[in-house]
């Protein structure tokens, strides 16, 4: 089917009081993994490329955005492309003219002024060119090999009211917030601040997002939508799986040369791991937001 916008998926997904699920590909299997877990699901779903995933593949996201694109236009399913954690502006501007049609700037490391003032910016540029911008206000740790941050520290959640401030004079579509998780987790032991997250609901105007999503137990994640939690981000849980997958086939066939077999698994285990999660999240509808 035609490629959909990120801002349909999410925007329906908030409407309904259901979650939304955005899932990093890395490698081509990855995105096909994606595609044929949100199949299996028979739910929309949005595709992410990350600012380390292009880094990977020396930082040329027009060939990637463009295999990903033709994934998305021959699924059975909607499929949104996503730019996910965009420090760099050169890779934000690279965006336009491509099937993408979302970003995450991160200016999260900044203190509050600096982040406001760059996330401005971005969704100025961004809005002008049709793209939808998400960004981050709290600290959601664990990202590119930082230690991973303690989600009960004081200061590391994101308050309401700042949240209401920040939505306001940037002017972004979406906001990812602080509740509890961190990013790279690679046990589900995460434990969210529920109250914290319907405060923030019936606060912000806009789609609320998690991120570090892979270490949120089911409960948590059904919780989470429940009380006002839309697109919700993983990643690490995908990168599990396909380890997982290949050492296991490594391990039985340590003499094969031929690398598909073991893709193939990787593959098929990483599209159960996002049919799985895609139907957690939209199992059981929360209150639709009152703005």
């Amino acid at each position: 089917m035609p490629l959909t916008v990120t801002g349909e998926i999410v925007g329906s997904a908030r409407k309904a009081g259901r979650g939304a699920g955005a899932f990093n590909a890395i490698t081509l299997e990855h995105a096909e993994a994606v595609v044929a877990g949100a199949e299996a699901a028979g739910l929309p779903v949005v595709l992410a490329l990350s600012e380390n995933a292009v880094r990977f593949h020396g930082g040329r996201l027009r060939p990637l955005a463009a295999a990903c694109a033709a994934l998305a236009e021959d699924a059975a399913v909607p499929v949104g492309l996503h730019l996910d954690h965009v420090v760099s502006e050169d890779l934000l501007h690279a965006a336009a003219g491509t099937a993408i049609s979302s970003v995450m700037f991160d200016a999260s490391k900044l203190p509050y002024a600096g982040n406001v003032a760059a996330t401005r910016a971005a969704a100025a540029w961004a809005h002008d060119r049709g793209l939808w911008l998400e960004a981050e206000l709290g600290q959601v740790g664990g990202k590119a090999g930082e230690p991973a941050l303690d989600a009960h520290a004081p200061g590391a959640r994101t308050r309401p009211d700042e949240a209401v401030e920040f939505v306001a004079a940037t002017g972004v579509d979406a906001l990812a917030v602080a509740v509890g998780s961190s990013h790279a987790m690679t046990t589900r032991t995460a434990a969210l601040d529920h109250a914290l997250i319907a405060e923030l609901r019936a606060a912000v105007g806009v789609p609320l997002v998690l991120h570090g999503s892979s270490g949120v137990p089911d409960g948590e994640l059904r919780q989470a939508t429940a009380h006002g939690m839309t697109k919700i981000n993983v990643g690490t849980a995908l990168n599990i799986a396909f380890d997982g997958a290949l050492r296991t086939e490594f391990a039985a066939h340590p003499d094969r040369k031929d690398p598909r077999p073991a893709l193939s698994r990787a593959r098929d285990a990483m599209a159960e791991t996002v049919r799985h999660l895609l139907t957690v999240i939209t199992a059981t509808p929360g209150p639709a937001p009152a703005g």
